[in-house]
């Protein structure tokens, strides 16, 4: 394993890449303490040593939301199937074992901590002589320079935090002001630039439309701006509302209470508000979110309301499509 390690030595310190490599020595290392653990007679032991092998899932979700989509922009779509896939069966493992810790069945977590750490140094096998080089030959370095802020919001295994790649200034720049051309594989015509994304007017209204929650925008000045036009409104909505006060949008017996919110979410004091009430033989959630910019000034209330009587009813789990 590590054949690719005196190229990975010769990049930048934080490069994407060398950082994988940095993870692999510390999952190395905690699969070496696993296998000269004795479980009967120091579990704890083992159990710390397991959870903190167990991020290992940062890894992988970095790899399937950061490098893949990147892989496959360069017509390397391979690791986005067979290599997720052996992903999620450690994943499966992982909730196994993770299921008799809290049991404590010893002799359950011998017969398959096995092949959780094969499984995974047999990954990392693959990611050094298949991957990761591949990886190298295909993106530019302009494509690594853009993983650092993705990478950094879903995490690594890492105890501290890599140098960012390139190295950079922390300067904050909002996403409205984010020029940086990218490469996208859809057009750019008539649409904004959101925090994640780019939307056309007409897809944002079709998005909001076909959310399975009422969602009611109240601004600072308490002026209702906005609200979903929903097939299954819980709660009925007509233009009417639009630039009406709030405090005249609801019943009197309840006001009271709509009003306490708005004020303490003004006062900083709250961020959250929630009810579940039986509405015409239905379990609605009513929740109320404080909305702040990035400079923590308050911009109002979104009131978002939801049928969970179906979903108050789920047990077990459906991973199977049930159309045929």
């Amino acid at each position: 394993m590590n054949t690719f390690l005196p190229v990975v030595d010769e990049l930048s310190a934080g490069h994407p890449v060398k950082v994988y490599y940095e993870e692999a020595e510390l999952i190395q290392n905690l699969i070496k303490e696993l296998k000269a653990t004795n479980l009967e007679e120091d579990f704890q032991k083992y159990f710390n040593i397991f959870n903190e092998l167990s991020t290992i899932e940062k890894r992988f979700a970095r790899k399937e939301n950061q490098l893949f989509p990147y892989l496959e922009k360069h017509g390397w779509d391979g690791p986005s199937q067979g290599m997720w896939s052996f992903h999620d069966n450690l994943r499966e493992i992982i909730r196994l074992i993770n299921k008799q810790n809290e049991e404590k069945d010893i002799e359950k977590i011998k017969l398959n901590l096995p092949f959780l750490l094969d499984g995974i140094e047999r990954l990392m096998g693959v990611e050094d002589m298949r991957l990761f080089p591949n990886a190298m030959q295909l993106l530019t370095k302009e494509d690594w320079e853009e993983f650092y802020e993705g990478d950094e919001e879903i995490g690594w295994m890492l105890k501290e935090k890599p140098t960012p790649y390139p190295e950079r200034e922390e300067v904050y720049v909002h996403p409205s002001q984010d020029k940086k051309e990218r490469k996208l594989s859809f057009s750019l015509e008539d649409t904004f630039h959101y925090d994640e994304g780019y939307m056309t007017p007409d897809q944002v209204n079709l998005l909001l439309r076909f959310l399975p929650v009422d969602i009611t925008y109240v601004d600072e000045n308490d002026k209702v701006i906005f609200y979903n036009r929903g097939e299954d409104r819980v709660f009925p909505r007509s233009k009417g509302i639009i630039g009406r006060e709030v405090k005249f949008c609801h019943p009197p017996k309840s006001v009271h209470m709509v009003l306490r919110i708005v004020e303490e979410f003004r006062a900083g004091t709250k961020d959250l508000a929630e009810f579940w009430i039986n509405f015409k033989g239905r379990m609605i959630h009513i929740r109320y979110f404080a909305i702040r910019d990035k400079e923590k000034k308050y911009r109002g209330v979104i009131e978002m309301s939801q049928d969970v009587t179906d979903i108050q009813k789920l047990e077990g789990q459906k991973r199977l499509l049930d159309w045929d």
